[in-house]
């Protein structure tokens, strides 16, 4: 009898044990398809400080997530997401598809900087629509089994109390700030049957870009700012047609003998 309590110690020490590593493993894998997923998707340095999901009661946290800046832009970074609290169906862990009942980004920082060529945001944008196979890059599908086959619902994906700040050179050096209007996105993946890490990562950034690009050109100064960028590309865009009908009715009087 003493034997088999012996024996029986030994087996609830082992699966203890196991189910450490596995629960230390798990939040090292989520930690690195994070960085990985997300810097392929944006063109730009992802990082993620930490990570801790409880299983058994499926709650958990993501803290210090970044995303940095596409080249050609000179501020630290685009996104400071906070701490992401999310909350998972624990019965669905084990299924191709995993439902996440809620997610909760709070306090994210945006950075929205004008250059010559558009913003940050922007070129966050045409990355993230190329990664995610709608600018000629690689489609989802193609890129499938590099992320994996589990794939993801959100039921719910709240983004609150953020705040933009607006750096641009025109501007004279100075910083403008305003706030990030409050998010809420439903059902990310459901219709599909589930979505993939990058067209989860391409679906959030979007929204919270959009919501971000649309708060920073309400303010007066920086709205007049990014219509005359716009005028003046306009403007460049008519003086090339311009010539290159010049250039072409000339190709035509030499052709005619005129």
């Amino acid at each position: 009898m003493k034997k088999l309590l012996y024996i029986g110690g030994a087996l609830l020490v082992v699966i203890a044990i196991g189910l450490y590593f596995f629960l230390s493993s798990l939040n090292s894998i989520v930690k690195a398809a994070v960085e990985k997923v997300g810097s392929d998707a944006t063109q730009a340095q992802v990082r993620l400080a930490n990570v801790d999901i409880q299983i058994t009661s499926g709650k958990g946290a993501m803290r210090g997530l970044t995303v940095g800046n596409p080249s050609g832009f000179k501020t630290d970074r685009a996104f400071s997401l906070g701490e992401i609290s999310l909350q998972v169906d624990v019965g669905s862990v084990t299924k191709d598809t995993v439902v996440i009942k809620e997610i909760v980004i709070a306090a994210p920082e945006v950075t929205y900087e004008l250059a010559t060529g558009g913003s940050n945001i922007d070129a966050l944008q045409r990355n993230l629509n190329a990664y995610a196979g709608g600018g000629g890059g690689k489609t989802e599908k193609s890129k499938g089994s590099s992320e994996g086959g589990r794939k993801l619902v959100i039921e719910n994906l709240y983004v609150r109390n953020g705040k933009v700040n607006v750096s641009a050179t025109a501007l004279g050096g100075k910083t403008m700030t305003t706030p990030l209007p409050d998010i809420h996105l439903t059902n990310i993946g459901k219709q599909s049957g589930g979505a993939t890490a990058g067209q989860v990562t391409q679906q959030v950034l979007s929204a919270i870009g959009q919501a971000a690009a649309k708060a920073a050109t309400s303010l007066p100064e920086v709205g007049k700012l990014v219509g005359s960028m716009k005028e003046r590309a306009a403007g460049v865009a008519g003086s090339a047609k311009e010539g290159a009908a010049k250039e072409a009715g000339e190709g035509l009087k030499k052709l005619f003998g005129k």
